[in-house]
């Protein structure tokens, strides 16, 4: 079965648009494992616009499931990854004010700086995972920086799902026969729902994880926390 790491940066922006703790980002997360999430993601930007530092800290004190921290690898950042010691670091190639990620990393211009980062991820004990478009060169890059898993950047695929399902999903079943090759573990993110999720599932083989957040919370205004965790583990098992 893949497992489903909820990423709960929606419900951050949610409570700091009051400024209060409604509603509780801690509970929520404990909810979330509690109703079956295997994972919980978050992706603390520099502008604290949703997760914040002192929530990643307060939160590796609550998960009990797989933790995963994502973003992009200042010095401040990698401080703060490195003394949490979470299961999962998700490196991805995002600009410091971007609104949310939209590409993948460049593994081969990128090459040095990404070596540099696995390496003092995994002196941490931290299992590295590198947010990527599935292309070969890509992924033979990727794997040349040390890290054992990568997150395929699933936007286009959603974007195109509903006009094409067949060639949205080619290019990710194609990659992931090359992240067999190479001993890559997979992951997968972004705009994934209930809709696209099985036809995703059933056609990557060896998906690991996938971290799901906008979509997920936006089903639980309409069908509730538990009954969402439900459909979306109905989805990949």
């Amino acid at each position: 079965m893949t497992r489903l790491s909820v990423n709960i940066n929606k419900i951050a922006l949610l409570r700091n648009s009051r400024g209060s703790n409604i509603p509780d980002l801690l509970q929520f997360a404990r909810d979330c494992e509690r109703y079956g999430a295997q994972g919980i993601t978050v992706h603390p930007r520099p502008d604290e616009r949703h997760i914040r530092r002192d929530d990643v800290y307060k939160l590796k004190d609550v998960v009990t499931t797989e933790f995963n921290i994502e973003g992009y690898p200042t010095t401040d950042f990698m401080d703060m990854v490195c003394e949490l010691k979470p299961t999962q670091c998700t490196l991805v190639p995002d600009a410091p004010g971007q609104l949310t990620s939209d590409h993948g990393w460049n593994t081969i211009g990128e090459q040095e700086l990404l070596k540099r980062t696995v390496d003092r991820l995994h002196k941490h004990g931290i299992r590295v995972s590198l947010f990527i478009d599935p292309e070969r060169n890509l992924l033979e890059g990727a794997k040349k920086t040390g890290a054992e898993c990568i997150e395929f950047y699933t936007g286009p695929y959603a974007h195109d799902f509903y006009q094409n399902r067949a060639e949205a999903v080619q290019s990710h079943a194609e990659a992931a026969v090359i992240c067999h090759e190479l001993g890559l573990k997979i992951n997968a993110g972004h705009d994934l729902n209930l809709d696209n999720l099985r036809y995703y599932r059933q056609n990557v083989p060896g998906l690991a994880e996938v971290s799901i957040g906008h979509a997920l919370v936006r089903d639980c205004l309409y069908l509730g926390l538990e009954n969402t965790i439900q459909l979306y583990l109905r989805e990949l098992s």
